[in-house]
């Protein structure tokens, strides 16, 4: 019996999506909830799954199509998929036969040596088969790696359909890369940005992070970071500026009483900001937990929809990368953003003696018609200091 293989349900107001990649062809058989295909929306990166085992029978629609939600991709002759067929796609996955020429597998050189999903697409696409030196953690190869194999003739790798000397390459934008661009500019033509700047001495978060870290761990399972503080801190700060919280919605202004952070991760694809919800309600090891479980999701392009949607107020964390000093934009609706920055040690003056401390700047950017200038200072402040005083957020000071 054939089985349509439908386009799912993208999200609120997600319509559409891209098809990013079949994991099978016409002719393969797949088990049940077996990973078929991967589409990409404005947002996410959605895996669909078999519905139920068989053959495929036919596809509808390439990768790089657009498709909306309904639409049928293809068809799956349902029935039992045999031995020899599993035998062949377990071979596949271990890298150690071809199945066929046509078929795609991830480059690999040697069994230790893994790409990123990014850097295994353009690879596959350039045929480029060798890495000499790959970058990422642990050996893994980057996006940023096959981009300088196929450009760079220094670097030992094989590019069939790519000359050593072409120092150009031309990749079609993705969708998120897109929504990213669109709403980015969107948010500077539409909101009154400005910025406003301060610092953080952050010796007693270094101290109790130090003194703390190791008991921390062994009690939750998850290391304290100084994300958790700076939540903590927002929210209060939010609870006392409730501009900071709020949006436009045409003539009105929209105050929420609910504090939902979103949380910027950098991956392969672009940027993302799942959110924090409910971080009022939450602990240290509340936080740190679900920033944990959130990067992990976005890294490895499984975030659902609902884990982007209903942030009230967004921190971005450029000091992971090593910015000293930049100013954020703000994520639409939301009226405001924190940039938290690198740790510097530098001298400052405390009670009239210089010394040295391990500094942070950090930045709100803001609407100015929702926030006045009074408003958004008086914000960054209270960061400053409960995040310098940290006790003030353990007895609500």
């Amino acid at each position: 019996m054939a089985i349509n293989i439908i386009v799912p349900s993208l999200g609120e107001s997600v319509t559409e999506a891209t098809i990013a990649k079949w994991h099978k062809k016409v002719g393969e058989q797949i088990r049940v909830d077996e990973l078929l295909i991967e589409l990409e929306t404005d947002k996410i990166t959605l895996e669909v799954n078999a519905p139920a085992s068989g053959t495929i029978s036919d596809i509808k629609f390439n990768e790089g199509d657009v498709v909306a939600v309904g639409d049928t991709l293809g068809f799956l002759e349902e029935g039992e998929v045999t031995q020899v067929q599993e035998n062949i796609q377990t071979d596949s996955n271990e890298g150690a036969e071809d199945v066929s020429e046509a078929q795609h597998i991830q480059p690999q050189v040697t069994k230790d040596q893994i790409f990123s999903p990014a850097a295994s697409k353009i690879a596959s696409e350039n045929n480029v088969q060798n890495i000499a030196n790959a970058t990422g953690k642990d050996g893994r190869v980057t996006k940023g790696d096959v981009l300088s194999a196929i450009s760079n003739p220094q670097i030992e790798a094989t590019a069939i359909s790519h000359p050593q000397e072409q120092l150009e390459e031309r990749i079609k934008m993705t969708r998120l890369r897109k929504t990213i661009a669109k709403r980015l500019k969107d948010s500077q033509n539409t909101a009154a940005i400005l910025s406003t700047f301060n610092e953080v001495d952050m010796s007693v978060v270094m101290k109790c992070r130090k003194d703390y870290q190791e008991a921390f761990k062994e009690k939750y399972g998850v290391k304290l970071g100084f994300m958790s503080f700076f939540v903590k801190a927002t929210v209060a700060a939010l609870k006392e500026i409730p501009a900071v919280n709020a949006e436009i919605d045409g003539d009105y202004l929209v105050y929420k009483n609910y504090y939902n952070i979103g949380v910027a991760v950098g991956t392969e694809q672009g940027l993302v900001v799942p959110v924090v919800k409910n971080a009022d309600k939450m602990n240290h090891a509340d936080i740190e937990k679900s920033i944990v479980g959130l990067g992990k999701k976005a890294r490895e392009g499984k975030l659902a929809m609902s884990d982007m949607q209903g942030g009230t107020f967004s921190i971005t964390n450029g000091g992971i990368y090593g910015s000293l000093l930049s100013t954020p934009i703000i994520n639409p609706p939301q009226s405001g953003i924190l940039g938290m920055h690198n740790i510097v040690q530098r001298p400052v003056a405390v009670a009239g003696e210089v010394v040295i401390r391990p500094m942070m700047y950090i930045a709100l950017s803001y609407d100015h018609r929702i926030i006045d200038g009074g408003e958004a200072v008086t914000f960054l402040r209270r960061i400053k200091e409960m995040v310098e005083t940290p006790e003030k957020l353990l007895f609500g000071l």
